[in-house]
């Protein structure tokens, strides 16, 4: 049976959740039941330079196995680029020799992070099963894909067999209603559910992120939300497809026939369907959140936090230095100058966001507002690199997490928040609610 078109199974005929419509096309059957375990075949799987060859290929070897499909495997150089040590290097090189004697179709070195390059290149398609080896890889689903993470001896299975099984997920649905005011974005909406929900919150089935607020997010703000659902400890974050994920795969360079083959009215859950837990949440009466150190779940409305001094804001990361985050941090920045005493340091998350955001005079903002730019990489997200933060350091970040050590010296303190609040805080040298410089 192929699997590649997203649209072979016959429609479901039992009340579904997008999460069991998405299982079943990827199992080949017609239904499937929550709690019961299914052998699904993989469209993709993705590794970056961390997480892939360097860790897979041992298990390969030790199994007398090749990748069963090279087109089907996609490896990403992020974390150890530019090699900043001996060990960087050969971890790097490893990868690069490694793809080439694998012969893998899609290699994308050194130009962003996995969970943007990825759909950027037309790999995450509405109906797809995929698998990737970092935990947020929930970042697809904001596709209507079912995309989650994997260990390395998982992903060894899967590129042998192509399959992987899986037990059928529950489906928590977190509705909101209303519209965002001003100053708000999906990076507080998230943060707002780590404080409320926890970081077990989401107990590892799959979360679907449904209503006007949501529909309303551009496809890269709805990103930020699927790839935080690893925050709340689901196994994937889902947002059914529509016309905002037609038409951002067509400008992403997907070909007209691959998507006339794609009906996206497919992959929505039925309204009579089942979930384990539905809230719901006015979008309207959310404030700018900021996550105080050491995790996200001690998020609080920026009043909370505000005039906290700091010496670094950091926009990087999948989470927060995409295109649509740059736009956002240029709002704040245009005209205007960052504090004496604060690094503004900012890693686009892939290099064709940075060239848009070049062309478009977005990164001009930043720059001429005092940001160092570095490469399109993990950076210190992944706590590699030259741009670790210091011991005494105290950093505001667009980054997904802060756990103490993992964005450099134990000793630094990180608060998380939007790439408006990050940058309204670049501009104060203290945590500031962003829509003070909106007004």
């Amino acid at each position: 049976m192929t699997l590649s078109s997203g649209n072979a199974v016959d429609p479901v005929q039992l009340p579904a959740t997008l999460a069991q419509k998405l299982v079943a096309r990827a199992a080949g059957v017609a239904h499937v039941t929550p709690g019961t375990v299914v052998m699904c075949k993989v469209d993709l799987a993705m590794s970056h330079d961390s997480s892939g060859p360097r860790r897979v290929a041992p298990l390969l070897r030790e199994l007398g196995a090749k990748v069963w499909d090279p087109s089907r495997f996609v490896v990403v150089t992020d974390h150890f680029v530019p090699a900043a040590d001996p060990d960087a290097e050969a971890i790097v090189r490893f990868t690069r020799d490694w793809v080439r004697d694998a012969g893998i179709s899609h290699f994308i070195d050194g130009e962003g992070i996995c969970h943007v390059v990825l759909p950027e290149r037309g790999h995450v398609l509405p109906g797809r099963f995929i698998v990737g080896g970092d935990s947020h890889s929930p970042t697809g689903g904001a596709f209507g894909a079912y995309m989650f993470g994997i260990g390395a001896t998982e992903m060894a299975g899967v590129l042998a067999t192509g399959e992987i099984w899986l037990r059928v997920p529950q489906t928590i649905r977190l509705d909101w209603q209303g519209t965002l005011a001003d100053g708000v974005c999906a990076k507080d909406m998230m943060l707002f559910l780590c404080a409320t929900l926890g970081l077990a919150g989401g107990r590892y089935e799959a979360i679907e992120y449904t209503g006007a607020a949501v529909t309303a997010l551009p496809m890269q703000e709805r990103m930020t939300l699927t790839n935080m659902s690893a925050e709340l400890g689901a196994q994937t974050g889902l947002i059914a497809p529509d016309a905002t994920t037609m038409a951002w795969l067509a400008d992403a360079g997907v070909d007209a026939a691959t998507l006339a083959a794609i009906d996206p009215r497919q992959w929505r859950s039925d309204a009579d369907a089942q979930v384990l837990e539905t809230h719901r949440f006015d979008a309207g009466t959310l404030a700018p959140q900021v996550a105080a150190p050491h995790s996200p779940a001690n998020s609080a409305p920026v009043d909370a936090a505000a005039g906290q001094a700091v010496d670094i804001a950091y926009l990087g990361a999948c989470t927060g230095a995409k295109l649509e985050d740059l736009r956002m941090a240029a709002r704040m920045l245009r005209g205007r100058k960052v504090a004496a005493g604060v690094s503004l340091r900012v890693a686009p998350a892939s290099l064709r966001d940075q060239q848009q955001a070049a062309r478009e005079g977005t990164l001009e903002v930043l720059v001429a507002a005092g940001a160092e730019l570095l490469p399109n990489a993990c950076n210190a997200c992944a706590g590699y690199g030259a741009s670790r933060f210091p011991a005494g350091s105290r950093a505001i970040a667009s980054t997904a997490r802060n756990f103490a050590g993992r964005m450099g010296d134990a000793g630094s303190a990180v608060w998380l928040a939007s790439p408006l609040t990050v940058a309204a805080s670049a501009v104060t040298g203290r945590i500031t609610d962003p829509r003070t410089l909106l007004a």
